[in-house]
């Protein structure tokens, strides 16, 4: 089964997940450290600066322990760059940040609703609305996603700019499979989640992880409720005019969503508004049918499937 998220990730990871490539950093290349520039996370976190003078972002009260390690990691990286000589703005994203994903995938019915009504499953409102950031693929948001979050960087000769790479993410390796990733972000990813696996328990680690998930679907498409609101789900599909390519409760939960994305159009992000218009209409349609074949199935499967991960079995 392909990547739930589909396609949309593709364009969204850019700004929503790495939180290290969104920052920069800062020095004048001689040891010594550049002042803080004092912005703020992005997340709404207060922040102190180090006897050293590293920014810091407090940790707010009540946040899950997934969230409570990536303030641990960036406040770490910020310390280590600042050890180097480089100013580092840490980044949190908030938790209560607006989340594209979360408004397609029709988790929150309400709010899947809303997004749908206007944008469909978001592929061709880019198009038609060029300018509102909230939609995915619009030239707003790539452009608000690619934009810097601080100015760390700014003034930085090509010379420091290669040492502060450096000093973040260590040397260049040698070959292709020497790759990977250390300095700073080492040190914060060990700060937050412990010493890194040696290379036989990291295997160790992956195939215990990939049998989980491939147990967890098992679980999840033996699930006699999931199984029969999927049943349900595909017949009031098929009844809308809309083809079921599979009936499983995983493949079910995003199925008309990638059947449309494996047949997309290529220039479908740089359409005219006028050829985009009657494909949004559409596809406004389809996502609402589906939203709404899919409620009672969508309302069971998603707490069950974060008791039970299930990433799909090509990961």
């Amino acid at each position: 089964m392909p990547d739930i998220r589909g396609p949309l990730v593709t364009a969204l990871a850019v700004g929503l997940l790495p939180l290290l490539a969104a920052c920069g950093g800062g020095g004048d290349g001689s040891g010594k450290s550049a002042s803080s520039s004092g912005s703020s996370s992005g997340s709404g976190a207060t922040t102190t600066t180090t006897a050293g003078g590293a920014v810091q972002l407090t940790v707010p009260d009540g946040v899950d322990d997934a969230t409570k390690k990536q303030y641990i990691e960036e406040n770490a990286v910020a310390v280590c760059m600042r050890k180097q000589g480089f100013t580092y703005t840490p980044h949190v994203q908030s938790s209560n940040a607006a989340d594209p994903l979360a408004a397609v995938d029709g988790e929150d019915y309400a709010r899947a609703k809303q997004f749908r009504q206007k944008y469909g499953f978001g592929y061709y409102a880019g198009a038609v609305y060029p300018n509102d950031p909230d939609v995915p693929y619009s030239k707003a948001a790539m452009a608000k996603r690619t934009a810097p979050q601080d100015h760390d960087e700014d003034g930085l000769t090509d010379a420091q700019k290669k040492a502060y790479d450096i000093a973040l993410t260590g040397p260049p390796a040698k070959s292709k499979a020497e790759e990977k990733v250390g300095g700073c972000s080492e040190v914060g990813r060990a700060a937050a989640h412990g010493p890194a696996l040696s290379a036989a328990a990291e295997k160790k680690a992956e195939k215990a992880r990939d049998n989980a998930n491939h147990a967890n679907g098992l679980a999840l498409n033996g699930d006699s409720q999931l199984v029969q609101l999927a049943q349900q789900f595909a017949t009031c599909l098929t009844g809308q005019g809309i083809s079921v390519s599979t009936t499983q409760p995983t493949g079910m939960v995003d199925m008309v969503r990638l059947d449309i994305s494996r047949q997309l159009p290529e220039n479908f992000m740089s359409m005219s508004r006028e050829v985009a218009l009657p494909l949004l209409n559409k596809d406004i349609g389809i996502a609402l049918k589906d939203l709404d074949c899919g409620k009672k199935f969508r309302a069971a499967y998603f707490p069950k499937e974060k008791a039970k991960p299930y990433y799909g079995e090509d990961g």
